[in-house]
């Protein structure tokens, strides 16, 4: 049954649909306009800072010009993204759009805020992925497949109040969104200033020039700071120890296996395989506070402390599992590899001839000096992180789970399954 007063339309009865105009070089007639394509299009906004131009007949631009109001869609894109919408907010008459884009303009009675979070919905659900018609990597939309789509729309009234409402969520969500970059922004000048050396991947408002590699990966010549006072300079070698613990392992043994998440993401379980299914027959164990290093992977920054849950999982000889004497407290040294001077010492501890294929040398990055405080000011400072980081993972969670409850609620407002009431004043409840 439908909800009261919603019909069923189709995309064709709600608005004009009309794909964008072929790119080619022959076009030589014209003026020289901007025009927007996929790369222009993301999930909800259109990014005008890098906009390509090309010739267009005065007749041609007043047939490609866009409107505030107007959806573009991807028409072309890989599965996940196909039918991504953005609505079009900048100056009216100044832009065109290439033909890997739909256009969508709502007809009266149709408010396009209301039609972006339908379509948006229509990507989320899957509705897009299933109509788009699949070749190889790439799925087409289809300007006549998605003017042809039937979707529940309600009155122009209830759109209006859906809209709102879920704009509350989203303004909702910007303050989490900016409440936890502050909070991260916050933690780095926290590792600076206890480290007493840079943080390994700057701030927004850093040096973005990375010399072509990815942003993971800290290249340069590593230069450390003078000892701060009470410090001492030593190489991490007359402190740590690379251990081995060959792994027995028969065929009907169940077996962890873990893995490390680049850019400092943790040490987490990869998979769980018996005895027969793993490969690589050398293998050794792992033991809760061991500091694991991913030797294919550190120049990304894949480096971490093994949890307790994954205590007597086992590694293959591509990772380093280092111990401490007792003077260098791990967790510090996970805090430590924060630092830009830990990545570079790492990026220059590897060797090969891409950063994709290099391999970390364990015995040359123990011989790397590094500014270490006493023990006991280690552990303080590990405090001091431990009780920022746990503040960021908590604004990380509440984030999450705000865009959880939005995406559930959204679902149910735009499908009619839950109704929008309005209080006394006629606002929206």
């Amino acid at each position: 049954m439908l909800p009261e007063g919603w019909e069923i339309r189709a995309v064709e009865e709600l608005g004009k649909v009309q794909a964008g105009r072929q790119r080619s070089p022959d076009f030589t007639d014209g003026l020289l306009r901007p025009y927007l394509r996929v790369a222009n299009v993301f999930d909800g906004y259109i990014d005008v800072s890098d906009v390509n131009k090309m010739r267009f007949t005065d007749q041609e631009f007043e047939r490609y010009k866009l409107q505030r109001g107007d959806i573009l869609l991807n028409e072309g894109q890989s599965i996940e993204l196909v039918g991504r919408p953005a609505l079009y907010q900048g100056e009216p008459n100044e832009c065109c759009f290439q033909n890997t884009l739909i256009r969508f303009r709502p007809y009266a009675g149709v408010d396009p805020a209301f039609a972006l979070k339908r379509f948006q919905q229509c990507l989320y659900d899957g509705t897009f992925q299933t109509i788009a018609k699949k070749t190889t990597s790439i799925a087409h939309l289809g300007v006549s497949r998605f003017a042809g789509l039937r979707l529940l729309w309600p009155p122009l009234e209830e759109q209006q109040r859906i809209s709102r409402v879920l704009d509350v969520w989203d303004e909702s969500i910007q303050c989490a969104e900016s409440l936890l970059e502050n909070r991260g922004d916050q933690l780095k000048a926290l590792l600076a200033n206890t480290l007493r050396v840079p943080p390994a991947i700057p701030g927004p408002k850093g040096d973005s020039d990375n010399g072509g590699f990815p942003v993971s990966v800290q290249p340069g010549i590593p230069s450390l700071p003078s000892v701060p006072q009470g410090w001492r300079r030593t190489a991490l070698g007359e402190h740590l120890t690379e251990v081995r613990r060959p792994a027995k392992i028969e065929a009907d043994d169940v077996v962890q296996l873990v893995t490390v998440k680049r850019s400092r993401g943790g040490v987490e379980l990869r998979e769980v395989l018996t005895g027969r299914e793993i490969k690589t027959p050398s293998q050794f164990y792992v033991r809760e506070g061991d500091f694991l290093i991913s030797k294919r992977q550190i120049v990304h920054g894949a480096c971490g402390i093994v949890p307790a849950e994954l205590d007597g999982a086992v590694v293959s000889n591509e990772y380093a599992v280092l111990n401490s004497d007792g003077q260098i407290d791990l967790k510090f040294l996970r805090y430590l590899s924060e630092s830009r001077y830990f990545q570079q010492t790492c990026f220059h501890s590897s060797i090969g001839v891409h950063v994709e294929k290099m391999i970390f040398k364990t015995e040359r990055w123990l011989k790397w000096p590094f500014n270490i405080p006493p023990l006991p000011e280690q552990r303080r400072i590990v405090e001091i992180l431990d009780l920022a980081r746990r503040e960021v993972d908590l604004l990380e969670q509440q984030v999450q789970v705000l865009r959880q409850e939005k995406a559930a609620l959204m679902a149910d407002l735009l499908t009619g399954k839950r109704r929008v009431r309005l209080d006394r004043e006629g606002v929206a409840a």
